[in-house]
């Protein structure tokens, strides 16, 4: 079931200078979303993801175009409807924009008192996002007094108050350490698993997407350039933008320099090879070296594990005779792809 579905659309700016061409940040961009996704849109900057957030919540209108969230179309409906629609939609941010002069407690209780839900159950509210987040003994602290990975629980808490059904996260790890970072993420998936809803995830970290996305979406020049499972945009990317965030996190097939640094580091002939879940496995093409007389060195490249599906790249130096391992190396390419170095 569709939660949000984009379709053709397109935002543009007037041109920078008169009588120039608009500036296009959002060009003909088709999306759905499932309820219950955590959807992933990842993309470099200027690539357009933080402004199809500003679009899917309504902060700013399409130049054409139709969005459809929760089974409304937004892009016609006047603004005092379109309050009500923000409503269902929690967003956090990278900078977390929590109000410095509220408590902890004022900070998650504020969207609830905007909406003018009576005083005891904003309370009772609270106490329970403070709990869910784990911070019920900072409930009076200020934000100053707070980690950033805590100012950013904060902001989950507040985004969450209102109980919504879809939750934007506006590169909501980019100001953290990586340990921090794993945490935030590990109580989002809490968000999405426990609570049901809907994760929107706009980041430049491929790392961000791996861990918790399952969909996802790679944004260049303000076009979706590739979408899918987050395990097969991984495994097997289709497009130059999404090989290159790939690359940042997977090791895959050297370059010609990087085998020529293997080269003068390792004897024997240079050869990778990939693997992707349901394939012939590590092991076995290990025991087919070993079998075929064929010794063997891993050089290069590693097995990734997402959601208990595996891919890789391994790059051995394999040495022997010429005959063994072209032989070994048949055999072998009827169930896995090998590339050997030039």
């Amino acid at each position: 079931m569709s939660i949000v579905t984009l379709t053709d659309v397109v935002k543009s700016y007037p041109p920078a200078q008169k009588g120039g061409a608009p500036v296009v940040a959002i060009d003909s961009v088709s999306l759905d979303v499932q309820k219950g996704d955590v959807y992933g849109i990842i993309g470099y900057s200027g690539a357009g993801k933080s402004t199809l957030v500003r679009l899917v919540n309504a902060l700013e209108k399409t130049t054409s175009g139709s969005i459809v969230v929760d089974g409304r179309e937004i892009t016609t409906l006047p603004e005092r409807e379109l309050r009500a629609v923000r409503g269902d939609i929690g967003m956090i941010f990278q900078q977390f924009n929590l109000f410095n002069s509220k408590t902890v407690a004022k900070n998650i209780a504020y969207p609830l008192e905007v909406a003018g839900r009576p005083a005891a159950e904003v309370r009772e509210r609270v106490a329970e996002m403070l709990d869910f987040v784990g911070l019920s003994d900072k409930a009076r602290n200020y934000p100053d007094q707070l980690s950033g990975g805590q100012k950013q629980r904060v902001g989950i808490a507040r985004a969450l108050a209102t109980s919504p059904a879809i939750l934007l996260a506006d590169e909501a790890t980019s100001a953290l350490d990586p340990e921090t970072t794993g945490e935030v993420l590990a109580l989002l998936e809490r968000v999405n698993r426990e609570l049901g809803v809907t994760i929107i995830l706009i980041t430049h970290e491929m790392d961000v997407i791996r861990s918790l996305a399952t969909k996802v979406a790679v944004m260049d020049s303000g076009r979706i350039v590739e979408r899918g499972d987050v395990f097969d945009v991984f495994s097997n990317p289709q497009e130059a933008a999404s090989a290159r965030f790939v690359q940042t996190v997977v090791q895959g097939i050297p370059t010609s320099a990087e085998v020529d640094a293997l080269r003068a580091r390792h004897t024997g002939r240079i050869v990778t090879f990939s693997f992707r879940d349901g394939d012939s496995s590590q092991a076995q093409v290990f025991l087919d070296l070993a079998a075929a007389g064929v010794g063997f060195e891993l050089v290069y490249g590693g097995i990734n594990d997402i959601r208990g599906r595996a891919f890789g790249h391994l790059t051995l130096a394999l040495t022997g005779t010429d005959a063994a391992i072209d032989g070994v190396l048949a055999r072998i390419s009827e169930r896995s792809l090998v590339t050997e170095a030039n």
